[in-house]
């Protein structure tokens, strides 16, 4: 492995950080070993996963969406493993960008593999997403921690997530392991799950166990998730309404903006901010180097 520098930054979205790994040409290997090491907390930079900046014309999974978008977010829980999405993940990723001066603020597309994901960066430093529609499977799902058990929504964002709506946030426990789920089938690849309170009129707070990385300071999906489970619940569904509802989605590590139009399109406002930027020597990433 070579030993020339590795550029990193790292970011976040509402406490939700990233290692990014500029690679435009895609000429970076990032085996899920590698990326395991970067995010470890205590032996690497520490991250709750990796944003590797790609243009998606060089990368085979996002070629045919290059007419589209000329950046793809090559995105990866803290595991290694690979996810669709991660809404936090594009904001930052959309502030990456202009950081690195190949945006201006406005307008731009990125692709992931959830689809292309239309996102727009103000001035203030808020950035807008535009997450597309919510599926909405049909089924009854419950989730389990310890003895209690919950009806959960099942909402998929381009990636799958199981929302229960909980009398306490405590009720989700430590999250230090993944909530069981039932029936299985629903879940083939595992899913994120969302515990939920209210907290006012359009007003919720939540706690998350995103899969491949625990429970986590903020998910940008999982907010779009649960406000979709909440429009229901309550019974103001735009399709039926023709008017869009916003809620405020507040999370440990801040508070989303979360607005789903009549058409069914999702907006998701926040916060995104780098904070700092270094190299790594890429043969640290070896199994010899790292121990």
């Amino acid at each position: 492995m070579t030993h020339t520098p590795l550029s990193f930054l790292k970011g976040h979205g509402t406490e939700n950080d990233f290692v990014i790994v500029p690679d435009p040409d895609n000429a970076v290997e990032l085996p899920a070993s590698a990326v395991a090491r970067l995010c470890d907390r205590r032996a690497g930079i520490g991250a709750d996963g990796v944003l590797h900046v790609v243009r998606s014309a060089a990368h085979p999974e996002a070629a045919h969406l290059a007419g589209e978008a000329e950046w793809f977010m090559d995105y990866r829980n803290s595991d290694g493993s690979v996810a669709e999405m991660c809404g936090n993940g594009v904001r930052v990723f959309a502030r990456y960008l202009q950081h690195a001066g190949h945006i201006e603020p406005g307008d731009l597309a990125i692709a992931t593999r959830g689809g292309v994901k239309h996102v727009h960066l103000d001035k203030t430093g808020d950035v807008t997403v535009s997450m597309g529609r919510a599926e909405l499977p049909a089924g009854e799902v419950t989730v389990t921690v310890g003895a209690k058990s919950w009806p959960a929504r099942n909402v998929n964002m381009g990636n799958p997530h199981a929302v229960a709506f909980v009398d306490s946030l405590d009720d989700a426990g430590t999250l230090l392991a993944a909530p069981s789920f039932a029936p299985v089938s629903a879940y083939p690849t595992g899913v994120n799950v969302e515990f939920v309170v209210d907290r006012g009129p359009r007003h919720v707070a939540m706690r998350v166990h995103e899969r491949g990385s625990g429970e986590t300071r903020s998910c940008g999906t999982g907010a779009c998730a649960v406000a979709v489970a909440a429009i229901r619940r309550d019974g103001a569904d735009p399709a039926a309404t023709g008017a869009p509802v916003t809620y405020t989605v507040d999370l440990p590590g801040g508070t989303l903006v979360i607005t789903e139009h009549p058409d069914g399109q999702i907006d998701m406002t926040g916060p995104a901010v780098i904070v700092a930027a270094g190299e790594f020597d890429p043969a640290w990433l070896t199994e010899t180097a790292f121990g």
